[in-house]
């Protein structure tokens, strides 16, 4: 379901650019500078911000960007980032399709998908994150032993993200068909997946890992 519009959302994103990048082609080959961190991390799909909040605090060490295509999920993801500023995280309220004008060539350590829009039907299948095109997008960004960790309640989408991946120059490092099953401190639960977790439906992931041509 789509999100109700928020008349205050653009305002919020424009007036908060120490955090949300409007132009992210500055910063093209720059990221590791812009954020003071060796390892940089790129969520796509943040949503309302509660995975990239969390994560970014435990991992403080480590750079985190997450990108939002909907300005209205954007800004909610955004405010709350904006109630704990902190140095190491930064938010992109665009389209992931043009990832390749932002980063360069291997400047990204890991990619997290996490509880991508299935697009259920076929005829929709290019416009999943884990469609060929989108793999070829991560896998020019992504450092040569980059990762992509992916998670997801919908078993149909993690066997198409599996098949796709397998054949488009990724390993599988890591794979659970029931992955909270076991408590994973170290993973902060998103607000989607906590929806699922309540309703005791298995939580899918899978860990990539680039082996290149």
């Amino acid at each position: 379901m789509r999100m109700r519009k928020k008349s205050w959302a653009i305002p919020f994103l424009n007036e908060h650019n120490e955090l949300v990048i409007n132009e992210p082609n500055i910063f093209k080959g720059k990221w590791n500078e812009k954020l003071k961190r060796s390892v940089i991390h790129l969520e796509i799909g943040t949503g309302k911000g509660d995975y990239i909040k969390s994560m970014s605090q435990m991992y403080i060490e480590d750079g985190w960007i997450g990108i939002e295509k909907e300005t209205n999920v954007a800004a909610v993801a955004a405010k709350k980032l904006c109630e704990n500023p902190i140095e190491n995280r930064l938010l992109i309220a665009k389209d992931a399709k043009d990832i390749l004008e932002w980063f360069d060539d291997g400047e990204i350590d890991i990619i997290h998908l996490n509880f991508s829009d299935p697009w259920p039907k076929s005829s929709n299948k290019k416009r999943r994150l884990s469609h060929k095109n989108f793999i070829d997008l991560y896998s020019k960004i992504l450092k040569e032993d980059g990762k992509i960790i992916m998670k997801s309640d919908n078993s149909g989408l993690f066997e198409y993200t599996i098949i796709e991946f397998t054949h488009n120059g990724y390993e599988i490092e890591e794979i659970s068909v029931d992955y909270r099953r076991n408590t994973h401190d170290e993973d902060a639960i998103t607000e989607y997946e906590a929806k699922f977790i309540d309703l005791n439906q298995p939580i899918y992931r899978v860990v990539f890992k680039k082996i290149g041509e």
